[in-house]
Protein backbone atom coordinates (compact mmCIF):
# COMPACT_ATOMS: atom_id res chain seq x y z
CA UNK A 1 0.00 0.00 0.00
CA UNK A 2 2.75 2.49 0.73
CA UNK A 3 4.71 1.94 -2.70
CA UNK A 4 0.98 1.91 -4.16
CA UNK A 5 0.95 5.75 -2.73
CA UNK A 6 4.33 6.75 -3.53
CA UNK A 7 4.21 5.74 -7.00
CA UNK A 8 0.87 7.64 -7.33
CA UNK A 9 2.52 10.80 -6.03
CA UNK A 10 4.95 10.53 -8.64
CA UNK A 11 2.66 9.76 -11.55
CA UNK A 12 -0.13 12.21 -10.57
CA UNK A 13 0.89 15.38 -7.97
CA UNK A 14 4.32 15.91 -8.25
CA UNK A 15 6.11 14.11 -11.55
CA UNK A 16 7.79 16.76 -13.55
CA UNK A 17 7.43 20.08 -11.13
CA UNK A 18 10.63 21.18 -10.66
CA UNK A 19 9.98 23.87 -7.90
CA UNK A 20 7.01 24.29 -5.21
CA UNK A 21 6.16 27.99 -3.57
CA UNK A 22 3.08 28.71 -2.76
CA UNK A 23 1.28 28.36 -5.34
CA UNK A 24 -1.85 25.62 -6.04
CA UNK A 25 -0.64 21.84 -6.78
CA UNK A 26 -2.35 19.26 -8.33
CA UNK A 27 -4.49 17.36 -5.69
CA UNK A 28 -3.38 14.24 -3.69
CA UNK A 29 -6.25 11.55 -3.12
CA UNK A 30 -6.46 8.07 -2.89
CA UNK A 31 -10.21 7.23 -2.24
CA UNK A 32 -10.19 5.50 -5.60
CA UNK A 33 -7.16 3.76 -5.59
CA UNK A 34 -6.92 2.30 -1.97
CA UNK A 35 -10.69 2.43 -0.59
CA UNK A 36 -10.51 5.42 2.32
CA UNK A 37 -13.25 6.84 4.61
CA UNK A 38 -15.20 9.87 4.24
CA UNK A 39 -13.54 13.31 4.13
CA UNK A 40 -11.08 14.27 7.27
CA UNK A 41 -12.28 17.89 8.79
CA UNK A 42 -9.20 19.91 9.62
CA UNK A 43 -8.52 23.33 10.95
CA UNK A 44 -5.97 25.32 10.78
CA UNK A 45 -4.44 27.62 14.19
CA UNK A 46 -1.53 30.44 13.97
CA UNK A 47 -1.98 31.33 9.96
CA UNK A 48 1.20 33.64 9.80
CA UNK A 49 3.95 32.17 8.52
CA UNK A 50 4.29 27.91 8.10
CA UNK A 51 0.56 27.64 8.07
CA UNK A 52 0.99 28.64 4.68
CA UNK A 53 2.66 25.43 3.53
CA UNK A 54 0.41 23.14 5.68
CA UNK A 55 -2.50 24.82 4.18
CA UNK A 56 -0.89 24.10 0.75
CA UNK A 57 -0.45 20.14 2.24
CA UNK A 58 -4.10 20.14 3.14
CA UNK A 59 -5.58 21.30 0.09
CA UNK A 60 -3.50 19.00 -2.21
CA UNK A 61 -5.19 15.69 -0.23
CA UNK A 62 -8.61 15.55 -1.98
CA UNK A 63 -10.00 13.33 1.07
CA UNK A 64 -9.73 16.36 3.55
CA UNK A 65 -11.27 19.93 3.75
CA UNK A 66 -10.43 23.14 5.98
CA UNK A 67 -13.34 23.91 7.82
CA UNK A 68 -11.65 26.30 10.28
CA UNK A 69 -8.39 29.02 10.57
CA UNK A 70 -8.06 30.61 14.30
CA UNK A 71 -5.37 33.29 15.21
CA UNK A 72 -5.39 35.96 17.62
CA UNK A 73 -4.30 38.56 15.52
CA UNK A 74 -7.14 40.09 13.15
CA UNK A 75 -4.67 41.74 10.32
CA UNK A 76 -3.28 38.03 10.22
CA UNK A 77 -6.47 36.46 9.35
CA UNK A 78 -7.58 38.75 7.06
CA UNK A 79 -4.65 38.67 5.10
CA UNK A 80 -4.54 34.80 5.39
CA UNK A 81 -8.38 34.84 4.35
CA UNK A 82 -7.11 37.00 1.04
CA UNK A 83 -4.38 34.35 0.56
CA UNK A 84 -7.28 31.27 0.56
CA UNK A 85 -9.56 33.14 -1.41
CA UNK A 86 -7.03 33.02 -4.39
CA UNK A 87 -5.04 29.68 -3.79
CA UNK A 88 -7.93 27.18 -2.32
CA UNK A 89 -10.61 28.94 -3.62
CA UNK A 90 -12.22 29.49 -0.54
CA UNK A 91 -12.41 30.53 3.11
CA UNK A 92 -12.97 28.36 6.05
CA UNK A 93 -14.82 29.35 9.06
CA UNK A 94 -12.72 31.49 11.24
CA UNK A 95 -12.40 31.74 15.08
CA UNK A 96 -9.89 34.03 17.27
CA UNK A 97 -10.31 31.62 20.19
CA UNK A 98 -9.04 28.03 19.08
CA UNK A 99 -10.98 26.26 22.28
CA UNK A 100 -13.95 26.77 20.23
CA UNK A 101 -12.68 24.67 17.79
CA UNK A 102 -12.25 22.01 19.65
CA UNK A 103 -15.62 22.07 20.85
CA UNK A 104 -16.95 21.27 17.90
CA UNK A 105 -17.33 17.60 16.93
CA UNK A 106 -17.22 17.73 13.58
CA UNK A 107 -13.61 18.97 13.34
CA UNK A 108 -10.85 15.29 13.33
CA UNK A 109 -8.02 16.76 13.51
CA UNK A 110 -6.25 20.17 13.97
CA UNK A 111 -2.56 21.78 12.88
CA UNK A 112 -0.93 23.99 15.22
CA UNK A 113 1.60 26.54 13.34
CA UNK A 114 1.43 29.09 16.53
CA UNK A 115 4.11 30.13 18.70
CA UNK A 116 6.48 27.78 20.16
CA UNK A 117 5.15 27.79 23.85
CA UNK A 118 1.49 26.94 22.64
CA UNK A 119 2.78 23.93 21.12
CA UNK A 120 2.72 21.35 23.82
CA UNK A 121 -0.34 22.56 25.57
CA UNK A 122 -2.58 23.28 22.70
CA UNK A 123 -1.87 19.94 21.30
CA UNK A 124 -2.81 18.32 24.75
CA UNK A 125 -6.24 19.95 24.87
CA UNK A 126 -6.66 19.14 21.48
CA UNK A 127 -6.36 15.18 22.19
CA UNK A 128 -8.13 15.99 24.81
CA UNK A 129 -11.17 17.20 22.92
CA UNK A 130 -10.54 13.97 20.62
CA UNK A 131 -8.46 15.50 17.79
CA UNK A 132 -5.66 13.84 15.62
CA UNK A 133 -2.91 16.42 16.05
CA UNK A 134 0.08 17.71 13.63
CA UNK A 135 1.97 19.98 15.66
CA UNK A 136 5.06 21.98 14.42
CA UNK A 137 8.54 21.63 15.64
CA UNK A 138 9.19 21.71 18.43
CA UNK A 139 6.64 19.93 19.75
CA UNK A 140 7.05 21.47 23.19
CA UNK A 141 8.50 24.58 24.93
CA UNK A 142 10.58 22.64 27.75
CA UNK A 143 11.46 19.03 28.47
CA UNK A 144 8.16 18.72 30.95
CA UNK A 145 5.57 19.13 28.47
CA UNK A 146 7.55 16.71 25.75
CA UNK A 147 6.70 14.38 28.53
CA UNK A 148 3.14 14.67 29.16
CA UNK A 149 3.15 15.40 25.38
CA UNK A 150 4.34 11.89 24.62
CA UNK A 151 1.95 10.38 27.39
CA UNK A 152 -1.11 12.18 25.84
CA UNK A 153 -0.80 10.41 23.05
CA UNK A 154 -0.13 7.05 24.67
CA UNK A 155 -3.73 8.26 26.64
CA UNK A 156 -6.15 9.40 23.95
CA UNK A 157 -4.82 7.56 21.20
CA UNK A 158 -4.87 10.08 18.18
CA UNK A 159 -2.59 9.48 15.28
CA UNK A 160 0.21 13.24 16.78
CA UNK A 161 2.52 14.05 14.06
CA UNK A 162 5.79 16.66 14.37
CA UNK A 163 6.43 19.42 11.01
CA UNK A 164 9.93 17.78 10.88
CA UNK A 165 9.21 16.93 7.27
CA UNK A 166 12.32 16.01 6.31
CA UNK A 167 11.10 12.32 8.08
CA UNK A 168 8.94 12.59 4.48
CA UNK A 169 11.73 13.27 1.73
CA UNK A 170 12.17 10.30 -0.61
CA UNK A 171 15.64 11.36 -1.00
CA UNK A 172 16.24 11.15 2.44
CA UNK A 173 14.13 7.99 2.81
CA UNK A 174 16.71 6.18 0.68
CA UNK A 175 19.57 7.83 2.36
CA UNK A 176 18.53 6.50 5.54
CA UNK A 177 18.21 2.85 4.31
CA UNK A 178 21.11 2.81 2.47
CA UNK A 179 23.27 3.91 5.03
CA UNK A 180 21.42 0.69 7.11
CA UNK A 181 22.50 -1.86 4.64
CA UNK A 182 25.97 -0.53 5.36
CA UNK A 183 26.82 1.92 1.37
CA UNK A 184 29.55 3.87 3.76
CA UNK A 185 29.97 1.74 6.53
CA UNK A 186 29.66 2.17 10.42
CA UNK A 187 28.66 5.32 10.45
CA UNK A 188 30.38 7.27 13.18
CA UNK A 189 29.54 10.84 13.19
CA UNK A 190 26.63 13.66 12.46
CA UNK A 191 26.95 16.91 11.48
CA UNK A 192 24.06 19.03 11.49
CA UNK A 193 24.44 22.72 10.76
CA UNK A 194 22.31 26.17 9.90
CA UNK A 195 23.60 29.50 8.40
CA UNK A 196 21.76 32.89 8.41
CA UNK A 197 22.50 36.23 8.83
CA UNK A 198 19.63 37.38 10.67
CA UNK A 199 19.63 41.42 11.60
CA UNK A 200 19.22 42.93 14.97
CA UNK A 201 15.56 43.07 16.80
CA UNK A 202 16.31 46.05 18.56
CA UNK A 203 14.92 47.36 21.94
CA UNK A 204 12.00 46.40 22.58
CA UNK A 205 9.45 49.29 23.60
CA UNK A 206 6.42 49.08 25.79
CA UNK A 207 3.43 50.42 23.14
CA UNK A 208 -0.53 49.91 23.36
CA UNK A 209 -1.28 46.61 22.30
CA UNK A 210 -2.69 46.81 18.71
CA UNK A 211 -6.54 46.84 19.19
CA UNK A 212 -6.75 43.52 16.37
CA UNK A 213 -4.52 41.51 18.55
CA UNK A 214 -5.34 39.59 21.60
CA UNK A 215 -2.75 39.36 23.55
CA UNK A 216 -3.87 37.75 26.39
CA UNK A 217 -4.84 34.69 24.24
CA UNK A 218 -1.50 34.87 22.26
CA UNK A 219 0.26 34.48 26.10
CA UNK A 220 -1.79 31.80 26.81
CA UNK A 221 0.35 29.65 29.33
CA UNK A 222 3.59 32.28 29.04
CA UNK A 223 3.81 34.58 32.66
CA UNK A 224 2.30 37.23 31.53
CA UNK A 225 4.42 40.35 30.16
CA UNK A 226 3.82 43.89 28.41
CA UNK A 227 3.54 44.15 25.04
CA UNK A 228 6.41 45.44 22.64
CA UNK A 229 6.86 46.16 20.02
CA UNK A 230 9.80 44.07 18.89
CA UNK A 231 7.81 40.65 19.43
CA UNK A 232 5.05 39.72 17.32
CA UNK A 233 5.18 38.02 14.58
CA UNK A 234 8.22 36.52 14.71
CA UNK A 235 10.73 37.82 16.82
CA UNK A 236 9.09 36.19 19.72
CA UNK A 237 11.20 32.98 18.83
CA UNK A 238 14.07 35.18 20.51
CA UNK A 239 12.67 35.77 24.01
CA UNK A 240 12.92 32.79 26.29
CA UNK A 241 9.24 33.37 27.41
CA UNK A 242 7.78 32.19 24.38
CA UNK A 243 10.64 30.82 22.36
CA UNK A 244 13.44 28.17 22.29
CA UNK A 245 16.77 29.85 20.19
CA UNK A 246 17.47 28.89 16.41
CA UNK A 247 18.69 25.05 17.67
CA UNK A 248 14.95 24.58 17.61
CA UNK A 249 13.78 27.12 15.48
CA UNK A 250 15.92 24.95 12.92
CA UNK A 251 18.18 22.69 14.02
CA UNK A 252 15.63 20.34 15.70
CA UNK A 253 15.29 19.71 11.73
CA UNK A 254 19.17 18.85 11.03
CA UNK A 255 19.51 17.23 14.59
CA UNK A 256 16.60 15.04 13.79
CA UNK A 257 17.88 13.79 10.15
CA UNK A 258 21.28 12.93 12.20
CA UNK A 259 19.80 10.76 14.51
CA UNK A 260 17.67 9.20 12.05
CA UNK A 261 20.21 8.43 10.01
CA UNK A 262 22.24 6.80 12.26
CA UNK A 263 19.58 5.78 14.18
CA UNK A 264 20.01 6.96 17.89
CA UNK A 265 18.16 8.04 20.64
CA UNK A 266 18.76 10.08 23.44
CA UNK A 267 22.34 10.66 23.64
CA UNK A 268 24.73 10.01 27.05
CA UNK A 269 25.88 13.49 27.36
CA UNK A 270 25.54 17.18 25.73
CA UNK A 271 28.18 19.56 25.27
CA UNK A 272 27.67 23.27 24.22
CA UNK A 273 29.61 26.28 23.13
CA UNK A 274 28.38 29.50 22.35
CA UNK A 275 27.74 33.26 22.80
CA UNK A 276 25.37 36.22 21.86
CA UNK A 277 28.24 37.82 19.72
CA UNK A 278 26.90 40.37 17.04
CA UNK A 279 24.25 42.86 18.22
CA UNK A 280 23.38 44.23 21.26
CA UNK A 281 19.77 44.04 21.19
CA UNK A 282 16.83 41.87 23.00
CA UNK A 283 17.56 38.71 21.56
CA UNK A 284 18.19 36.31 24.51
CA UNK A 285 19.88 32.86 23.51
CA UNK A 286 23.58 32.70 21.78
CA UNK A 287 23.33 33.73 18.17
CA UNK A 288 26.22 31.27 17.43
CA UNK A 289 26.47 27.54 19.02
CA UNK A 290 28.35 24.07 18.98
CA UNK A 291 26.96 21.58 20.20
CA UNK A 292 27.70 18.01 20.89
CA UNK A 293 25.92 14.95 21.63
CA UNK A 294 27.78 12.16 22.63
CA UNK A 295 27.27 8.31 22.71
CA UNK A 296 28.71 5.63 25.00
CA UNK A 297 29.97 3.35 21.68
CA UNK A 298 32.23 6.35 20.64
CA UNK A 299 29.60 7.94 17.91
CA UNK A 300 28.43 11.65 18.22
CA UNK A 301 26.50 14.51 16.56
CA UNK A 302 27.16 17.84 15.81
CA UNK A 303 24.62 21.27 16.00
CA UNK A 304 26.90 24.01 14.55
CA UNK A 305 24.37 27.18 14.68
CA UNK A 306 25.14 30.63 13.03
CA UNK A 307 21.49 32.31 13.50
CA UNK A 308 23.61 35.74 13.02
CA UNK A 309 26.93 35.98 11.05
CA UNK A 310 26.93 33.54 7.98
CA UNK A 311 29.51 30.05 8.15
CA UNK A 312 32.39 31.14 6.16
CA UNK A 313 33.69 30.06 3.26
CA UNK A 314 30.22 29.59 1.74
CA UNK A 315 28.43 26.58 2.35
CA UNK A 316 25.03 25.33 1.51
CA UNK A 317 22.74 27.09 4.40
CA UNK A 318 21.91 23.96 6.49
CA UNK A 319 22.20 20.21 5.85
CA UNK A 320 23.04 17.33 7.42
CA UNK A 321 26.39 14.89 6.74
CA UNK A 322 26.86 11.71 7.76
CA UNK A 323 30.65 10.02 7.94
CA UNK A 324 31.17 6.32 7.93
CA UNK A 325 34.22 3.89 7.65
CA UNK A 326 34.06 3.67 3.80
CA UNK A 327 32.30 7.13 2.71
CA UNK A 328 30.27 9.72 3.71
CA UNK A 329 26.46 10.94 2.84
CA UNK A 330 25.11 14.30 2.92
CA UNK A 331 21.41 15.52 3.15
CA UNK A 332 19.38 18.06 2.70
CA UNK A 333 15.64 18.98 1.87
CA UNK A 334 16.20 18.51 -1.78
CA UNK A 335 18.55 16.00 -2.39
CA UNK A 336 20.74 13.21 -1.13
CA UNK A 337 24.61 13.12 -2.41
CA UNK A 338 27.15 10.09 -1.57
CA UNK A 339 31.02 10.30 -1.32
CA UNK A 340 33.80 7.80 -1.56
CA UNK A 341 36.62 8.34 1.36
CA UNK A 342 38.40 10.08 -1.42
CA UNK A 343 35.90 13.14 -1.54
CA UNK A 344 34.76 11.63 -4.83
CA UNK A 345 30.96 11.99 -5.79
CA UNK A 346 29.68 8.80 -6.46
CA UNK A 347 25.80 9.50 -6.68
CA UNK A 348 23.39 11.94 -6.16
CA UNK A 349 19.35 11.37 -6.00
CA UNK A 350 17.42 14.42 -6.18
CA UNK A 351 14.18 15.27 -5.04
CA UNK A 352 11.32 15.24 -7.60
CA UNK A 353 10.18 18.57 -6.01
CA UNK A 354 11.95 21.36 -4.48
CA UNK A 355 11.39 22.37 -0.82
CA UNK A 356 12.34 26.00 0.61
CA UNK A 357 15.56 26.14 3.31
CA UNK A 358 15.64 29.27 4.83
CA UNK A 359 13.26 31.24 4.32
CA UNK A 360 10.22 31.91 7.31
CA UNK A 361 7.53 29.74 5.72
CA UNK A 362 10.06 27.04 4.53
CA UNK A 363 7.00 25.48 2.15
CA UNK A 364 7.49 23.01 -0.31
CA UNK A 365 6.96 19.49 -1.98
CA UNK A 366 8.02 18.08 1.96
CA UNK A 367 5.12 19.25 3.26
CA UNK A 368 2.96 17.66 0.79
CA UNK A 369 4.18 14.14 1.39
CA UNK A 370 4.66 14.79 5.19
CA UNK A 371 0.89 15.87 5.74
CA UNK A 372 0.07 13.00 3.28
CA UNK A 373 1.85 10.54 5.36
CA UNK A 374 -0.36 12.05 8.84
CA UNK A 375 -3.66 11.79 6.77
CA UNK A 376 -2.61 8.29 5.68
CA UNK A 377 -1.65 7.04 9.03
CA UNK A 378 -5.38 8.81 10.50
CA UNK A 379 -7.31 7.22 7.44
CA UNK A 380 -5.31 3.80 6.54
CA UNK A 381 -3.48 3.43 9.73
CA UNK A 382 -0.16 3.84 7.59
CA UNK A 383 3.04 3.84 9.72
CA UNK A 384 3.54 7.44 10.69
CA UNK A 385 6.84 9.20 8.76
CA UNK A 386 7.32 11.08 12.52
CA UNK A 387 5.21 9.55 15.37
CA UNK A 388 5.57 11.77 18.10
CA UNK A 389 7.60 9.12 20.63
CA UNK A 390 10.15 9.26 17.99
CA UNK A 391 9.78 13.08 16.77
CA UNK A 392 10.09 14.06 20.45
CA UNK A 393 13.27 12.83 21.07
CA UNK A 394 15.15 15.04 18.58
CA UNK A 395 13.25 18.00 21.02
CA UNK A 396 14.25 16.92 23.74
CA UNK A 397 18.16 16.89 22.33
CA UNK A 398 17.27 20.41 21.38
CA UNK A 399 16.42 21.24 24.98
CA UNK A 400 19.18 19.29 26.34
CA UNK A 401 21.24 21.28 24.00
CA UNK A 402 20.28 24.54 25.12
CA UNK A 403 20.83 23.52 29.13
CA UNK A 404 24.50 22.45 28.52
CA UNK A 405 24.53 25.81 27.32
CA UNK A 406 22.78 27.61 29.60
CA UNK A 407 25.24 25.93 32.76
CA UNK A 408 28.14 25.87 30.58
CA UNK A 409 28.95 22.19 31.20
CA UNK A 410 29.04 19.12 30.68
CA UNK A 411 25.51 17.16 31.44
CA UNK A 412 24.97 13.66 31.66
CA UNK A 413 21.49 11.61 30.72
CA UNK A 414 19.65 9.04 32.24
CA UNK A 415 18.82 6.81 29.37
CA UNK A 416 15.99 4.80 31.28
CA UNK A 417 14.52 8.50 32.45
CA UNK A 418 15.57 10.86 30.11
CA UNK A 419 16.43 12.97 32.88
CA UNK A 420 19.39 14.49 33.66
CA UNK A 421 21.93 12.75 35.98
CA UNK A 422 23.12 14.70 39.45
CA UNK A 423 22.30 17.94 38.55
CA UNK A 424 19.85 19.89 40.27
CA UNK A 425 21.09 23.42 38.55
CA UNK A 426 20.31 21.67 35.30
CA UNK A 427 17.20 20.18 36.33
CA UNK A 428 15.72 23.78 36.80
CA UNK A 429 15.30 24.20 33.11
CA UNK A 430 13.32 21.37 32.97
CA UNK A 431 9.93 23.04 33.08
CA UNK A 432 8.98 26.37 33.22
CA UNK A 433 6.54 28.84 35.27
CA UNK A 434 2.92 29.14 33.67
CA UNK A 435 0.31 31.92 34.11
CA UNK A 436 -2.30 30.70 36.96
CA UNK A 437 -4.52 28.69 35.53
CA UNK A 438 -3.08 27.45 31.85
CA UNK A 439 -0.67 25.12 33.18
CA UNK A 440 -0.75 22.16 31.28
CA UNK A 441 -1.92 18.44 32.51
CA UNK A 442 -3.18 14.97 31.78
Amino acid sequence: MASDRREFIKKSALGGIATIGMAMLPKIGYASILGSNERLNVAVIGVNGRAKALTTGIHNYTDAKIIYTCDVDDLIIDRNNKYLERTIGYVPKVEKDFRKILEDKDVDAVFIATPEHWHAPMAIMALQAGKHVYVEKPCSHNPHETELLVAAQKKYGKVVQMGNQQRSAESSILAVQEIKDGIIGEVYKGEAYYSNNRGSIGIGKEIEVPSTLDWELWQGPAPRQKYKDNIHTYNWHWFRTWGTGEIHNNGTHEIDVCRWAMGLGLPDSVTSFGGKFTYNDDWEFVDNQQATFNYRDGKFITWTGHSRGLIQPNQPDRGATIYGSKGVITLSRNEYKLFGLDGKLIKTVEEKAKSETINTVGAGALDIYHVANFFDAIRLNQKQNSPIDDASISTQMCHLGNIAQDVKRTIYIDKDSGKIKNDKEAMKYWSREYEKGWEPKL
